[in-house]
């Protein structure tokens, strides 16, 4: 019987249980990883039971215990992994009259206590911060005839005019994680997926998730304010972690996108192929700037990013297998 490599050493992935969380574990697993994930609740078996039917999770996963808001809860999780995958970030599901204490605040602190936590480990080689798109685009000094890159950052000065609070914490958090490691000689990676779409390991559907269920089901009032948005498969972020953590050359920011379109674009590719699907025809348009994504950085790290209707597709598949849709939306249109 083949064994797996045991090479490929010990990692730790933060939020174990969450929508991308699960991918890049099941994705380290089929690679020969042994996986520490951290959880808040380890008995929670609605939370953590989707994790332990990944193959190779009975022989080489390990959960532990762990809350960002607690200082030094990080510290046996880490402690002997030669790379640490952060995923874990709070969001903001419902209106806050605390942005501050409900989501910035937890998103920076929760990201410097897990890098307190690997600068105690001496076996640390690399940190790989999921981080977001949003990071990059919430800005409205750009020229819109030149692509978005790496270089670029959103606006801490628009996220706070225009309230948008999940693209400021993820830029305020990136911004501590880069100063911290940059000070304690952290040799660290980020990733910048754009809007994440496939299927869903966990049982309880992610807010990205249900706003995709939501836009099949025919509503439109979480869709409308993206305007226009990139998307990406959830299988091509998982391995786009792992790319950015084993390449020796890899460096700095990465943004992960496959497409950008327009709303009107995309209903109007997802009405076609599923018809039965009550999808909306078109948007009220909202005043966005047009961008684009320029991710040969990225492509340099050598993975092929699949299409907007090969997610879809497999995203539509765990939907009506999960019992979300009926069964007649996956006969699709020719």
């Amino acid at each position: 019987m083949d064994r797996m490599p045991e090479s490929k050493g010990k990692v730790c992935v933060t939020g174990a249980a969450g929508f991308l969380a699960s991918w890049l574990i099941k994705r380290l697993l089929l690679s020969g990883y042994h996986v520490t994930g951290t959880v808040r609740d380890i008995e929670n078996v609605k939370k953590v039971g989707h994790l332990w039917k990944l193959e190779g999770a009975k022989e080489r996963l390990f959960l532990v215990r762990a809350d960002l808001m607690v200082e030094g809860s990080f510290d046996e999780a880490v402690m002997g992994c030669s790379g640490v995958f952060h995923t874990a970030s709070p969001v903001l599901g419902r209106p806050t009259s605390d942005p501050k204490g409900e989501i910035l605040q937890p998103a920076i602190d929760g990201t410097l206590n897990v890098l307190r936590s690997c600068q105690k480990n001496p076996s640390l080689k690399r940190v790989v911060l999921t981080s977001s798109s949003s990071t990059v685009r919430a800005r409205d000094d750009f020229d819109p005839r030149v692509p978005l890159d790496e270089s670029s950052w959103s606006s801490v000065e628009l996220c706070e005019r225009l309230k948008i609070w999940y693209a400021l914490s993820k830029t305020l958090a990136e911004r501590a994680a880069w100063e911290f490691c940059e000070e304690n000689k952290i040799d660290l990676v980020t990733v910048l997926p754009s809007f994440v779409i496939g299927p869903s390991l966990p049982p309880d559907l992610c807010s990205t998730t249900a706003d995709v269920l939501g836009l099949l089901k025919g509503e439109t009032e979480k869709f409308k304010w993206h305007g226009r948005m990139g998307y990406v498969h959830i299988d091509d972020v998982a391995l786009c972690h792992i790319l950015a953590y084993e390449s020796e050359t890899a460096r700095g920011r990465y943004l992960c996108s496959s497409t950008v379109i327009d709303n009107d674009e995309l209903v109007s590719i997802l009405a076609a192929r599923y018809p039965s699907l009550p999808i909306p025809r078109r948007f009220e348009k909202v005043d966005r700037p047009y961008y684009e994504f320029n991710t040969s950085k990225f492509k340099e790290l050598g993975l092929k990013l699949r299409s907007i209707e090969e997610m879809f597709e497999d995203c539509v598949a765990s939907l009506t297998e999960q019992g979300y849709l009926t069964t007649s939306v996956l006969k699709t249109a020719d």
